[in-house]
């Protein structure tokens, strides 16, 4: 049940969506800190952390069926050169990574196989991302202060529609940020890539790859809640924080997994998927903060600007404490 304020859909004088410039208006004229403040509360009495856990999960779940699945059709390519370099790949940003090649032995497994680990790999990655479309929605509505979620058909059906749609997009600037590198090695060792072609990979890979998680966050930021949404570039303020705060989260994580001895000696064979595990809730809370400050600079505009339902108990506190 969430206890945020409910977001009022708002327009300009002359009914035109608002867009990136109003945004910006908003955040010069209240500062950073304001917003940045308002925002997190937004998303505390919005039920966030608790969405993001949930959240968390369900793409937990979707990743590894997911790596499956592209290892699969490694097994079922017939140019091996492509096989080892969609092994590689996958092997980059596998739980696990480097001291787990599990994945990478899947990709040159027989053609069998890798036609049945492709097959159930999308089936279960596609329904779990599909759960996991339908908690956005249920989280950015209550971020909005919405109570009610749309009606199951409309809500999961939505959600499998975005899947499909939206797969290619993230799933390619997921690549290109992670395991873009590894691709340009493994390029480099299979085809024989030169040196400027390494290079001019690895320096347009990540404007590609941000702008594609950008464009495609502010997409479903656009349709998640149930509401009239503001222009598309409104939304990718929203979008490009929840996108800076995800890549953060994975650069100290891997940081930390590198630097730490006790983390492996802990955690022993699970050590990948508690780092995934933790990746996808770090990036669940920034995504689910990014559209709190999607929704807030909207209730400013609207002149609603206090982000929690007042507290019932604490007129009643206060009058005690004033009579005592």
């Amino acid at each position: 049940m969430t206890t945020a304020r409910l977001v009022p859909v708002t327009v300009e004088m002359d009914g035109e969506e608002l867009d990136a410039e109003d945004a910006w208006h908003l955040v010069r004229r209240h500062g950073l800190k304001e917003i940045a403040v308002q925002s997190f509360r937004r998303f505390r009495y919005g039920d966030g952390f608790t969405n993001s856990r949930a959240l968390a999960l369900q793409a937990a779940l979707a990743v590894v069926p997911f790596l499956l699945a592209v290892a699969g059709l490694a097994a079922d390519i017939d140019d091996d050169a492509w096989s080892r370099v969609i092994g590689a790949t996958v092997n980059a940003v596998a739980p696990g990574g480097g001291s787990d090649d599990a994945l990478a032995r899947a990709a040159q497994g027989s053609e069998e196989s890798g036609e049945v680990a492709l097959v159930i790999g999308l089936l279960f990655s596609t329904i779990s991302m599909t759960t996991a479309m339908a908690q956005i929605e249920r989280g950015s509505n209550r971020i909005y202060g919405i109570r009610r979620d749309r009606p199951a058909p409309w809500k999961y059906g939505r959600a499998a529609v975005f899947t499909v749609l939206l797969a290619v997009p993230v799933g390619t600037g997921f690549v290109l940020l992670v395991a873009g590198g590894a691709f340009a090695d493994a390029m480099v060792a299979e085809y024989g890539w030169s040196d400027t072609t390494h290079l001019v990979w690895d320096v347009a890979r990540w404007p590609a790859g941000l702008a594609l998680l950008v464009v495609a966050i502010a997409t479903l930021f656009n349709h998640s809640p149930r509401r009239r949404q503001p222009a598309l570039s409104w939304l990718a303020l929203g979008s490009a924080v929840a996108v800076s705060l995800s890549m953060v989260a994975a650069a100290g994580l891997a940081l930390y997994v590198r630097v730490s001895a006790s983390f492996d000696t802990t955690y022993g064979p699970l050590g990948g998927i508690i780092a995934l595990l933790l990746w996808s809730l770090l990036s669940s809370m920034g995504l689910f903060y990014g559209i709190a400050v999607c929704a807030q600079l909207e209730a400013i505009r609207g002149h609603e600007p206090e982000p929690a339902l007042d507290d019932p108990g604490r007129p009643h506190h206060q009058s005690v404490s004033k009579h005592v």
